[in-house]
């Protein structure tokens, strides 16, 4: 605007920004059938844990897998079946829902909410965690590359 002065740093951090370059990837749209698929498969990675599923899980997960755990720790695919087959807690419900899902090519980003209630200490207790979950289509089906899961506090 004639006669308006910009402040020295605002026209520093344009002009910075003006010299990036901008890559768009436009999200592809999901079809139900992949919606439905990727939905079920999170439920049912969910119960293979729950129930000591290894050879489940095992399907489930890409050989490159990382994990980011709740505590901050990183783990991998060994990790990931290590914790699975030692899984031990008593839960008496485990309720995914809140999912958003992205399709870029044969990725496919998951985003839910994962709500357990179980007995902790003689009390009853719920937790929630957000997960975002990363999979890719080969030889026709998902494998997870990359999970990340944190905490929702009460």
């Amino acid at each position: 605007m004639p006669g308006r002065l910009i402040p020295a740093g605002l026209l520093a951090l344009a002009t910075a920004f003006a010299a990036v370059p901008v890559y768009a990837h436009a999200q592809e749209p999901l079809r139900a059938s992949e919606e439905v698929e990727l939905i079920q498969l999170e439920r049912d990675w969910d119960r293979a844990f729950l129930q000591n599923d290894t050879a489940f899980i095992d399907r489930v997960l890409a050989r490159e897998f990382v994990a980011v755990y709740p505590d901050g720790s990183k783990g991998d695919r060994a990790k990931e079946l290590a914790n699975a087959a030692a899984f031990n807690q008593k839960i008496d419900s485990s309720t995914l829902d809140d999912f958003t899902i992205q399709m870029h090519g044969d990725t496919a980003v998951v985003w839910f909410r994962r709500s357990l209630v179980g007995p902790s200490k003689g009390q009853r207790l719920e937790v929630t965690y957000r997960y975002l979950d990363v999979f890719v289509r080969r030889d026709g089906r998902w494998q997870c590359v990359a999970s990340q899961s944190l905490k929702v506090p009460a």
